[in-house]
């Protein structure tokens, strides 16, 4: 195993298991240091000892990098594919939808509040199979995230143009994941979001209203003609301090979903698990379609969708109902299908 390598996937799995971003950082600015690097020159200032002298190489990369130089996959690479391969990813399940998915709608960089670039999340798009995936920062109201004013975001859609120009067949597609405002409204301008290939409608803040003004509130934003997928419904975290979910009658927005063509999303990250097996249930019973998705922030958690996709086959959705399974032209072709038929009902 190559240095460079064995310290990037140090970095992914890493990114996979959920750790602190600063941990996977240091592997990848690592990675990015000796890259420039021939293996004879890594060689050379490995057996000098002045590995550490490099930016960006600590004592812990170097033993990484010299471990890998002596023909041995690194102590620590060997541990994290052991403890994290049995901790963060389903013993069962998932594997046959997993196969018919081509792409994943909701994935950040690190123009909001995700740990990688535009770039790097591409390329980690492509390196576990997908075909497409959609590039999904938050919108300007988030501040705690770096949400996308207008400016920016437009500024974005310029570099995933130039991107895409270098990545055929792959295709990153542009869009957002916005906030529902407490009125149901979306937190971008309109003609905006109508630019863009796809809207993730999440809810971040309020999340204790009442239910019947988190149901209002909800409705309100998947009957808007610019969403095509409610994310994280509840917005529950079911790991450390943990948070409950919001309440909402769950069968009137699925109804509502089911009703104007925006997809149900089953967010795979780990603390989420979003929603609750009882409500994607009753979303499968609404007729809704869906939308697995990982909601990743760096390229390691890509591989979570096979979490989504294990609770999505033990409530019996069925494959042709996930718009994962499309290709970009078609999935394209469902977005602008769905805002039309909406724009007609309403």
């Amino acid at each position: 195993m190559r240095p460079v390598a064995a310290l990037e996937r140090i970095a992914f799995l890493l990114e996979r298991s959920g750790a602190d971003s600063y941990r996977p950082q240091a592997f990848r600015a690592a990675a990015a240091a000796l890259a420039p690097m021939s293996d004879a020159e890594i060689a050379e200032r490995a057996a000098a000892g002045s590995l550490e002298s490099v930016r960006g190489i600590g004592p812990k990369t170097a033993k990484v990098v010299r471990e890998a130089l002596a023909g041995d996959v690194p102590e620590y690479l060997q541990r994290l594919e052991r403890e994290i391969e049995a901790a963060v990813l389903p013993t069962e399940g998932g594997t046959e939808l997993r196969a018919l998915l081509r792409g994943d709608c909701h994935l950040h960089s690190d123009w909001s509040d995700g740990g990688s670039s535009i770039e790097a999340m591409g390329r980690g798009a492509i390196a576990v199979g997908h075909e497409w995936a959609v590039l999904t920062d938050h919108s300007p109201r988030l501040t705690v995230a770096r949400g996308l004013s207008a400016e920016r975001l437009r500024e974005q859609l310029e570099i995933v143009a130039e991107l895409n120009r270098q990545w055929s067949p792959f295709r990153l597609l542009t869009g957002i994941e916005c906030d529902i405002l407490p009125d149901g409204s979306l937190d971008q301008e309109p003609e905006l979001l109508d630019r863009l290939d796809l809207v993730v409608a999440s809810v971040h803040s309020e999340l204790r209203m009442k239910s019947a003004d988190m149901t209002r509130r909800l409705v309100a934003a998947v009957t808007n003609p610019l969403t095509d997928v409610l994310g994280h419904c509840t917005g529950r975290l079911v790991t450390g301090k943990g948070r409950p979910e919001s309440q909402f009658d769950a069968e009137e927005v699925f109804a509502a979903c089911a009703a104007h063509g925006t997809a149900v999303e089953i967010n795979s990250r780990p603390e989420r698990l979003d929603p609750p097996l009882r409500l994607l249930r009753l979303a499968v019973a609404a007729g809704a379609t869906f939308a697995i998705d990982t909601d990743a922030h760096a390229p390691g958690q890509l591989e979570w969708q096979i979490i989504g996709c294990a609770r999505a086959e033990a409530c019996e959705v069925p494959a042709q109902r996930v718009i994962n399974t499309r290709s970009a032209a078609e999935l394209l072709d469902w977005t602008d299908s769905q805002q039309a038929q909406t724009r007609k009902i309403t």
